[in-house]
């Protein structure tokens, strides 16, 4: 167990320093994006390419962010009904959902991905706007970001396996920010030093 354990820390600290690094997409893409809204109202002026550079960024925060996001159990879920089970029963439901879902969908996406990318590289693809970009690197992220969050699917599977063996503690998996009661509860305690 110590070999995937030590599996899981890898992909953990890779999909963790790809998604702090890729936020700074967003700023990027702000940036553009106003950049862009300035020029065209104040000058009538504009590119494709702009466009296609916000569109390319979007792509590769949501791409290489997923992983991120389920690295730090922050994606959607509905704990209405989840939230009241036990840990150990919640844990066997995360399994049966990475087995079932999660890791036959990525695989069979990354599966058609890979052929999908290396085509438009092969053709050199470019955009059919006009002043449009080259496509590919685009489509490059697609494969990426679903090995990225297939790794990230295999580390939760191993943390969730070694909670249920007794090997990993539950704070490991368990949801990084903090719970709605504790925002508001700052919130509460913000107001009253105001």
């Amino acid at each position: 167990m110590s070999f995937f354990i030590s599996l899981y820390k890898c992909i953990d600290a890779i999909n963790e320093k790809i998604g702090l690094t890729i936020s700074w997409a967003l700023l990027a893409a702000v940036l553009i994006c106003s950049g862009n809204a300035i020029v065209r109202y104040t000058f009538n002026s504009s590119s494709n390419a702009w466009l296609e550079v916000q569109w390319y960024l979007f792509s590769a925060i949501f791409l290489l962010a997923s992983s991120y996001t389920l690295r730090r159990n922050e994606h959607v879920r509905i704990d209405v009904i989840v939230g009241k089970l036990s840990k150990r029963t919640q844990v066997w439901i995360d399994l049966f959902g990475f087995l079932l879902f999660l890791l036959p969908a990525t695989l069979l996406i990354l599966y058609f991905a890979i052929p999908f990318a290396f085509e438009s590289i092969r053709n050199q693809e470019v955009s059919s706007n006009a002043g449009g970009l080259i496509v590919w690197p685009a489509k490059v992220l697609i494969p990426i970001g679903f090995l990225l969050l297939s790794l990230q699917g295999l580390s939760e599977l191993i943390k969730r396996i070694g909670y249920l063996m007794g090997k990993v503690e539950a704070s490991v998996f368990e949801k990084q920010s903090a719970t709605p009661e504790e925002e508001i509860e700052a919130i509460k305690s913000a107001n009253q030093l105001n």
